[in-house]
């Protein structure tokens, strides 16, 4: 037999749904306001805030109000509850034992779309990437578009060709989706291998694409690897599997959390003998950096109201591009 508190469904929601910004800021925590975001730090670490929803980017997870009470606040699930409740309280019951099966999520890509309109006018149009890059890497199927909710899906694969990693990023107006799909391993996120002896490390897919897209000459002839955050678990696989790598040059954002982890990173190299060298953005990242280059000078965020109408038009001239 056990015992343990119950709460109704709609205590439940309630509590999933409570505003995380509007949480912190009454017990006094500093956010920093970006766009439709706030930031809060963990540490050192940046952690985004929008509604309920939270991102870890260094740790590459996030959730809802109440994982983020259990993992900040250091609470069990009913504890987070009360605690997003007010100090309501649930029912307690008692229950016979139930066997738990420990189940593992086996990794699986997102259900493709038939086509890549939104992709190629999100990445094309709004992001500045070169279409002969993006060509490049949607021939070898490693970007495409799900099928469900449109994302652009950064694929990475093993050496045999099999994937192991989706970084998933969302292309609508409004939406600032970005993560990993369930079961990716971070060993295997987004790259690509070249022959010459120099790796690429970025934080994001579009920060990797924005920073070949500035320096294409040649661009096929080097190693790329995005770490879908500021790990570097893609880093040392890479160097692990092609001994060609010799030079590694540290991309990450020109930030706290990036530019801490480029430290991080470098010692570790250093200390396994592998020479590196850190480059900076001139702005928080690559794409920004593009953009500015291209004339944009604000950052990408949600447009207020183009609605489905401003889509239908992105996707119209992002096939013209497309045929071009």
């Amino acid at each position: 037999m056990s015992t343990y508190v119950h709460f109704t469904d709609q205590q439940k929601d309630q509590a999933r749904q409570t505003d995380l910004a509007a949480l912190l800021q009454s017990r006094g925590e500093e956010l920093k306001r970006s766009g439709s975001e706030y930031e809060w730090k963990d540490g050192s670490a940046k952690v985004t805030i929008r509604g309920n929803l939270w991102y870890h980017q260094y740790d590459q997870e996030g959730g809802d109000a109440i994982s983020f009470v259990r993992r900040f606040y250091d609470k069990d699930y009913p504890q987070a509850l009360e605690f997003l409740l007010g100090g309501k309280v649930g029912m307690l019951v008692t229950s016979p034992p139930i066997e738990k099966k420990k189940e593992t999520e086996k990794f699986e890509l997102p259900k493709r779309n038939d086509t890549l309109n939104r992709v190629y006018a999100y990445l094309l149009i709004r992001r500045g990437i070169n279409k002969s890059v993006l060509n490049a890497f949607v021939g070898e199927k490693m970007i495409y578009e799900s099928a469900e909710y449109h994302n652009a899906v950064f694929v990475g694969y093993d050496q045999a060709g099999q994937p192991w990693h989706a970084n998933l990023r969302g292309t609508g107006k409004k939406s600032m989706f970005k993560g990993n799909a369930p079961s990716s391993n971070p060993e295997y996120s987004f790259h690509w291998h070249g022959k010459s002896d120099s790796l690429y490390l970025f934080e994001a897919p579009i920060d990797m694409l924005s920073y070949i897209s500035m320096h294409k000459c040649n661009w096929r002839e080097h190693s790329y690897a995005a770490c879908c955050g500021v790990g570097e678990r893609v880093l040392f696989r890479m160097l692990k599997d092609n001994p060609n790598l010799k030079k590694v040059y540290l991309c990450l954002d020109n930030d706290e959390a990036g530019q801490t982890a480029n430290r991080r990173i470098q010692a570790k190299l250093y200390a396994q003998g592998i020479p590196s060298e850190v480059l900076v953005p001139q702005r928080k990242d690559w794409n920004e950096d593009l953009l500015y280059m291209q004339g944009v000078e604000t950052k990408i965020e949600p447009e207020k109201s183009e609605g489905l109408n401003g889509e239908e038009r992105e996707e119209e001239k992002c096939r013209e591009l497309q045929l071009s």
